[in-house]
């Protein structure tokens, strides 16, 4: 696995736990990367994407349900709610990164960490959040 992969993995994991176990991100992080080898640079993304995350949780949600308009955030399984969440602060606010990647790295760990149907829901949601991408990113 990749280390940007494995950022990702890591930094979904850390939002899982802070919003199941209501906790910081910080704390989460912690938590998550004391069990395995990762090295400070994957660390360091992790914690950015994971950071960056929970700082405009709600901005990031306001654009989730809009999109979503039949399932509210607290109906999703919490693994895809924060997922989406993830992928799309990384589709905004990380306009260096291509969109195909943001996306297709999403639906893999979806696969991982959720189900197939899961994939499909987060690739609908995100092809659309996508079109909310700052003009002139990659």
């Amino acid at each position: 696995m990749g280390r940007r992969r494995q950022g990702r993995e890591t930094a979904l994991q850390a939002l899982y736990l802070s919003d199941t176990g209501k906790m910081s991100v910080a704390e989460a992080v912690l938590i998550v990367t004391a069990g395995g080898p990762i090295d400070e640079k994957t660390l360091e993304f992790a914690r950015a994407l994971a950071e960056g995350t929970a700082s405009h949780i709600a901005d990031l949600d306001v654009h989730i349900q809009e999109i979503a308009q039949n399932w509210s955030l607290e109906r999703m399984a919490t693994v895809d709610r924060n997922l989406l969440r993830l992928a799309s602060f990384e589709l905004i606010f990380h306009p260096q990164t291509p969109v195909r990647v943001v996306i297709d790295e999403a639906i893999e760990i979806a696969k991982s960490f959720s189900s197939a149907e899961s994939s499909k829901f987060i690739n609908g949601i995100l092809d659309k959040i996508k079109d909310r991408r700052p003009e002139g990113a990659a």
